[in-house]
């Protein structure tokens, strides 16, 4: 068996870590979102938190995501005039997209 390298130790904990779903009524989703959001908390650390957990202190990069299928990236480059292999760009139209979403005059 061979041996790994000693900066790879440091995830083990991680590794070894499971991640659970629960299966909870709609009003529990929401209070465990909307407590998430106000506390500016992911979903996750606001279980964490709930259940008196250790959460990680440096913060994370805030970011969005979503999954998009071959269809989707085919639909998203004819709605911005791209080719759909060209998913840099494609990513770059969303981002500006959202960007003009959050806005508060939403242009």
């Amino acid at each position: 068996m061979q041996k790994k390298p000693a900066r790879w130790s440091s995830s083990d904990q991680a590794l070894r870590a499971v991640q659970v779903a629960f299966d909870v009524e709609g009003a529990v989703l929401d209070a465990v979102r909307r407590a998430a959001f106000d506390n500016h908390l992911s979903n996750s650390d606001q279980i964490r938190t709930l259940l008196d957990l250790p959460t990680a202190d440096k913060p994370k990069r805030p970011r969005l995501t979503v999954s998009l299928s071959p269809a989707d990236y085919e639909l998203l480059a004819v709605r911005y005039g791209l080719d759909s292999q060209d998913r840099l760009s494609i990513k770059e139209r969303v981002t500006a997209e959202l960007i003009r979403f959050a806005q508060p005059d939403g242009c």
